[in-house]
């Protein structure tokens, strides 16, 4: 990018506002070192990069580059064996901790920042360096006792020197203070002394060091302090060789890790520069453009990003795709040339990293060259006319141009002849849209208005005037070219009529229809641009009603959530006071075989009050279980299902008649509809032999149970079980195999055995049944 368009759109004064945002001088010398890119890759990380700082500057969250300093010379100079001072090794202590604290920054942030996480993780901490200076020298640059024992052995000399020192000359200020000019003691030469009158210069005898003015006065260092000041000269000159040796010591430390804090200080350095970009687009209310290869820009409400805010007008550009070339007419100080130079800076500042000053979903491409011919360059040193230094620069243009060049044109055919500079504009903008280039021109000749609809992928645009304020309102209409609006101006004047229609008499017809043509299309803008506001204005509207709808719809769901977790806990106590009915149920049917034999239809009875136990709760939906109704033939004994009525897991025991099943819910067996049950997983197949099945009407039981291996209380339930299970079917007696082992089986089922209401005997199997590891039982 030649340095001549920066100067022109200039571009200098957005790098000064860029500066202006960095925090340390490292940053500033950066930001006025920018220069737009024509690699596309490298644009489009620079914006990656202003784009990641944009988003920790959109949470409010503000980066700690405070400390940091620029010590590249001061490292250079350590390394050839310069020594430091304490205050540039204090500038080093104060960059390691700033760029550790940038390092720790970026690190604990919870967005996505490749980039910014990329730069830190090359920060190295230093913290050995660091502490190592901290505890040689305090934040005010000085040198601290603690730097060394040595150095702490001296200070502690030096400081009983001088109160040796001024011990003694207090004592002449108090004795002799009528020969002193004041009670005062001072420094001359590094030594104290006192301010002794002239006159008793001989009295008090010493070395004099200095004089007043008047010469009235002479500073003396009497005899008796002056071994003292010689040996408070020595402690101080040990003290200058001990901190010298200090410095020299962490200087040869700081040169150790040269490539550490060189690295530390470029890094820094990159990352306040993108904060800065991002500084000044969040400044500038910009937005991060989408870059592209192909000459294409769009921009929606762009401006111009060096007039104020409250002055700027905003306006929509877009070139490349259906055109690469907009002819843009009408008045003086319309705005033309704020519009020029606001694309081509807003191009330069987006191959340089930085966001544009337009709404987001902008979109601006890469150029491998902006050209500019703007304002009058006259060169009065060539004495070149304004027309001359104009061509001059137009031809260096066109021996240069190419598809991948920006061209702006300002005035082009200016300071000629009308017709000649009209017939001249259009042949240079034929050759240069020949070429292939995105080209923006502005122009005053009329000729050029219909230029635009004779040519291929060129169009028309205009400033807009107000012809009742006699001001331009410095909107751009796209597809509209400018028009005359000398007539009105005049009118508004008060020019007398009769003196415009003579004129308006001289005005040719094609002249007339191009106005009137253009009027047209002015009315036609004004009314789009209108149509487009109303129906923005109602997309809006529609949106904000969308969020409102989207804002009850949650509040109903949470508000259903509710509803719902009431009617769950309103279930599980329904369910809990159902099961202690359950239990007293079961323990009633206890008491009653404990107390008389148990006959059939009162044990069907009991059953049924277990079932009239059950709570009868409104039916829901489990979101959380992904299951599907079954039909008929779904399901089998040992299915896992789910009970709705109660939204309960259990297994299928067996299928009772087509649409009934017989199903167990935890302690609870139930006989419910197929309709009140949801299959939730294929019961795994296993080898257990069942105690009972149901075949027809009659029940099959086997005649024996083998209890080895079944935990007691397991072992007890399934024998009361298998007890009910060979009552109902009828069996005079059963042999119940529980084993030696270490005899507490045995002993249960022989309790069990005799306190059961139904059970006549009971006696161990002989030798041939199974010996003591049986016990044969025998029913009423």
């Amino acid at each position: 990018m030649n340095e001549r368009i920066l100067r022109v759109l200039e571009f200098n004064k957005i790098t000064e506002q860029l500066s202006n945002q960095a925090a340390t001088s490292l940053g500033k010398e950066l930001a006025l070192q920018l220069k737009p890119s024509t690699d596309i890759a490298k644009v489009v990380e620079l914006q990656m990069e202003t784009d990641e700082a944009v988003q920790v500057i959109r949470l409010n969250a503000a980066i700690p580059l405070g400390g940091i300093s620029d010590i590249r010379a001061s490292l250079k100079r350590s390394v050839i064996g310069g020594v430091l001072t304490t205050k540039e090794c204090l500038d080093v202590a104060n960059t390691i901790y700033g760029g550790r604290q940038v390092k720790d920054f970026i690190e604990k942030m919870e967005e996505d920042l490749t980039i910014l996480n990329g730069l830190a993780d090359r920060v190295t901490p230093l913290r050995d360096l660091e502490q190592h200076i901290k505890n040689c020298i305090d934040d005010h640059g000085h040198v601290m006792d603690s730097a060394s024992q040595k150095l702490r052995g001296i200070r502690s000399s030096i400081r009983t020197f001088e109160s040796r020192v001024r011990d003694k000359l207090d004592s002449y200020t108090k004795t002799k203070s009528n020969m002193l000019s004041d009670a005062l003691i001072t420094i001359r030469n590094d030594r104290y002394v006192l301010p002794v009158k002239h006159e008793y210069r001989g009295s008090i005898g010493g070395i004099v060091h200095d004089q007043s003015a008047s010469g009235q006065t002479l500073f003396m260092e009497p005899k008796a302090v002056v071994d003292l000041n010689n040996q408070l000269q020595e402690a101080s000159i040990k003290e200058k060789q001990e901190i010298d040796r200090i410095l020299r010591e962490l200087s040869e430390h700081i040169a150790s890790q040269e490539i550490f804090l060189n690295e530390n200080v470029t890094v820094l350095a990159q990352i306040d520069f993108i904060f800065a970009r991002a500084n000044l687009g969040k400044q500038m209310k910009a937005a991060m453009p989408k870059i592209n290869n192909n000459g294409i820009i769009k921009m929606q409400q762009a401006r111009h990003p060096l007039i104020a805010a409250d002055e700027v007008v905003a306006n929509d550009v877009e070139i490349g795709e259906s055109y690469t070339t907009i002819v843009i007419t009408g008045p003086n100080t319309g705005g033309k040339t704020v519009t020029l130079k606001m694309v081509g800076l807003c191009t330069l500042m987006a191959q340089s990293g930085l966001q544009i000053p337009a709404f987001d979903g902008c979109e601006m491409a890469v150029f491998e060259n902006v050209f500019a011919d703007i304002g009058d360059e006259q060169s009065i040193e060539q004495n070149l006319s304004t027309f001359s230094s104009h061509m001059t620069n137009i031809v260096d243009i066109l021996e240069k141009v190419d598809h991948q060049t920006l061209v702006l044109f300002d005035e082009l055919g200016a300071g000629t002849d009308p017709q000649e500079g009209a017939a001249l504009a259009m042949s240079i903008l034929d050759e240069v849209v020949s070429r292939g280039a995105r080209i923006i021109a502005t122009t005053h000749y009329p000729e050029l208005k219909a230029y635009g609809y004779n040519r291929e992928n060129v169009i028309n645009a205009s400033v807009e005037f107000n012809v009742q304020t006699l001001q331009p309102t410095y909107r751009l209409l796209i597809g509209v070219p400018g028009r005359s609006n000398a007539f009105d101006i005049s009118k508004r004047l008060g020019l007398k009529e009769n003196v415009i229609e003579h004129a308006k008499v001289h005005i040719g017809v094609d002249s007339k229809s191009v106005d009137n043509m253009i009027a047209s299309l002015e009315d036609s803008q004004t009314q789009a641009k209108k149509d487009y506001e109303d129906a923005h204005q109602i997309l809006l509207e529609s949106e904000a009603l969308r969020d409102e709808i989207e804002t009850m719809w949650k509040q109903f769901e949470q508000k259903r959530e509710t509803l719902f977790k009431k009617a769950e806990e309103k279930a599980e106590k329904a369910l809990n006071k159902a099961r202690e009915e359950a239990e007293l149920i079961v323990d009633e049917i206890r008491n009653m075989k404990t107390e008389v034999h148990l006959k059939e239809h009162e044990w069907i009875e009991a059953k049924k009050m277990l079932e009239d136990a059950r709570p009868n709760l409104a039916k829901r939906k489990d979101p959380s279980v992904n299951v599907t109704p079954v039909s008929d033939n779904d399901l089998q004994p040992g299915d896992e299902i789910k009970l709705l009525t109660v939204n309960q897991k259990g297994e299928v025991l067996e299928r009772i008649a087509k649409n009934e099943y017989l199903i167990q819910v935890g302690i609870m067996k139930v006989k419910v509809k197929r309709k009140d049950l949801q299959l939730i997983g294929k019961k795994k197949q296993t080898f257990e032999k069942p105690l009972a099945t149901i075949k027809g009407s009659s029940y099959h039981v086997s005649t024996e149970l083998d209890l080895r291996g079944e935990r007691f209380d397991d072992a007890l339930i399934k024998l009361e079980k298998y007890i009910d299970d060979t009552l109902l079917a009828g069996y005079p007696n059963v042999s119940i195999i529980h084993g030696k082992g270490t005899g507490a089986l045995r002993k249960g089922v022989q309790e069990f055995v005799k306190k059961h209401p139904s059970i006549v005997s009971s006696r161990p199997g002989s030798s041939s049944e199974g010996g003591s590891g049986i016990t044969i039982i025998e029913f009423r």
